[in-house]
């Protein structure tokens, strides 16, 4: 019999396995309701993570440690997670009412409190993603607490090196002269195996304003929380509460998200208007449609653009106060959220706006019955999964207090977002006319009324194609995204939400029937980082004004389409 050659595996399928166990595990762990992240329990999540060995971790795989991995993790984590060994992931379960301080971290919107000196408790309300998101960077955060350990600890008994007593001697002082900072820091340095120009050049940024020296503390507290589980047995622990265990996956907060927006139409007379949905940051739509006439001084040559460019500064906090105040004195509603989604929702009655005589306003638009111009749902990003289940509830019937189902008006949903690149640099453009769900056979094409021509603006480069889904940007490495980019599936970037839309529109349009088959849909993406650039990845930093430009050629070009399209409806109204 003859005898096979099997090819080994490339790093490209080693990832997507990885990635697989990772999913998978994370699903048994959630079901049974509890592990430890360093112990036999979370060892699969462990190893599937040094497989992968994603980009935004770094050097996660080799023993110095990974400071801007470090940096992203501790941005989206609650600030003094790194002390705590029971981490508590919960519902919304009525912890605003207590004597608890929310925690919010610095780039995650997410209520966390400090229960205890020992205890962190983590709400969770935007579905599945956030707990991937979250076990995902614990995990990782625990490697490295015990790669710290390794360097410090001497022989069985539990002596450690001269640096970790140095750095012991300074934890807990909130003034550190430069001497005594550049002292602890050479230390540190040496415990991370890192120079100390590396060490510096990080340090500020995670400084808070209770503790100016906040890196040493992180690095200390992780390393001793590690020594108390290599030396005492007393593994940190991972618990998930029996009442996000029970609400997971049932649209609670979805629910009472979709139904506040509904009743804010029904009772502003605004529910039969042609409807618009926009998902989007809350600044570009506001800022385009107002901030011209409500800054109309500062308005040189009509060069929108460098006056956008202004508002992004933090010395310009006035000037976007004065246009938030002249939009909602003209037409804009804000609903700040109370569902527990954190997505907040701004309301623009398109009847009510002051126009400038800007380029995505003809004067035909501004011309026509108030009773035929849109509104504009603007829904503030959504989180993962957390996107489908935001859109399946918006886009279902609204039902009266008498029991009666009444279908929305809807004219087109538009996707706007930030993603990862894989065919160019940060602030261009991505337009997709299919989103592909990484680790499944899903796959959504549509036909995006948005096209690179409509895009096509000096100084931005414009791409078309396949958008990969991914299960997390954190889990993504170079081996697997060039597969995605260099194979058949042509993917020109990766995001989070695209597929998790488009299977509740496809819901919503082909299978209940509650909004028009044929309705307009638009996505297009800038491009925050390329992950198959060294130096260009999420952990490499924001955009900057780099994002503006894309970010206002986006969302004009949607509103100008929309304004069109109200004039000379393409699409019936008919469901």
């Amino acid at each position: 019999m003859p005898i096979l050659n099997v090819e080994p595996r490339t790093r490209a399928q080693e990832s997507t396995n990885a990635i697989e166990r990772m999913y998978i595990t994370m699903r048994h762990l959630f079901n049974r309701g509890f592990y430890k992240p360093m112990g036999v329990s979370g060892e699969s999540l462990r190893e599937s993570l040094l497989t992968l060995r994603p980009e935004i971790y770094g050097s996660i795989a080799e023993e110095k440690i990974e400071l801007s991995g470090l940096l992203y993790v501790m941005d989206r984590l609650p600030e003094g997670i790194e002390e705590c060994s029971y981490i508590n992931l919960t519902s919304d379960e009525g912890y605003q009412g207590s004597h608890f301080k929310a925690i919010i971290p610095k780039k995650r919107r997410r209520n966390c409190y400090r229960i205890d000196k020992h205890q962190m408790n983590i709400e969770v309300t935007r579905g599945r993603s956030e707990i991937y998101d979250i076990l995902t960077h614990l995990t990782f955060l625990m490697i490295e607490s015990h790669k710290i350990m390794k360097q410090v600890l001497v022989g069985d008994n539990g002596s450690t090196t001269r640096d970790w007593k140095c750095l012991e001697a300074v934890i807990g002082k909130t003034k550190l002269t430069q001497q005594e900072k550049e002292v602890a820091v050479t230390h540190v340095a040496t415990i991370l195996g890192r120079t100390f120009e590396e060490v510096m050049s990080v340090y500020n940024d995670f400084a808070t304003s209770k503790n100016p020296h906040q890196f040493l503390s992180t690095i200390y507290h992780l390393g001793n929380l590690a020594k108390k589980e290599i030396l005492e047995g007393e593994k940190r622990l991972v618990t998930f509460s029996p009442v996000l265990r029970e609400r997971l996956g049932h649209h609670i907060h979805g629910d009472k998200w979709a139904l506040r927006i509904k009743q804010h139409l029904v009772d502003n007379n605004l529910f039969h208007r042609p409807l618009h949905i926009i998902s989007a940051n809350l600044h570009s739509v506001m800022n385009s449609l107002y901030g011209p006439k409500a800054l109309e001084a500062k308005l040189k040559n009509n060069d929108r653009m460098e006056l956008f460019a202004t508002l992004s500064n933090d010395a310009a906090k006035k000037d976007r106060d004065a246009i938030k105040k002249h939009a909602l004195a003209n037409g804009m509603s804000y609903l700040k959220d109370e569902s527990g989604t954190n997505i907040d929702v701004q309301i623009f009655d398109m009847s009510q706006c002051q126009y400038m005589d800007v380029d995505f306003c003809s004067v035909s638009f501004r011309e026509s019955e108030d009773n035929t111009k849109p509104v504009l749902i603007v829904m503030d990003y959504a989180f993962g999964e957390q996107a489908y289940e935001t859109m399946d509830e918006l886009l279902k019937p609204y039902k009266d207090e008498n029991g009666k189902l009444h279908l929305m008006n809807m004219k087109s949903i538009n996707i706007m977002g930030k993603a990862g690149i894989l065919e160019g640099d940060k602030g261009d453009i991505m337009v997709p006319d299919a989103h592909v769900f990484e680790g499944t056979a899903d796959n959504y094409p549509f036909k995006n009324k948005l096209t690179k021509k409509d895009l096509k603006t000096d100084g931005i480069n414009v791409v078309a194609g396949s958008m990969v889904t991914v299960l997390g940007t954190s889990l993504q490495n170079k081996d697997l995204l060039q597969f995605f980019y260099s194979s058949s599936w042509r993917v020109i970037g990766l995001e989070m939400e695209g597929a998790h839309y488009q299977k509740a529109i496809q819901a919503a349009s082909r299978v209940r029937r509650s909004i028009n088959k044929k309705i307009n849909v638009r996505y297009a993406y800038y491009a925050s980082d390329n992950p198959l650039k060294t130096g260009h990845t999420l952990a490499s930093g924001g955009l900057g004004l780099t994002g503006v430009k894309p970010v206002y050629v986006i969302t004009e070009k949607i509103l100008e389409q929309i304004m069109e399209n109200s004039i000379t409806p393409e699409i019936s109204t008919e469901v």
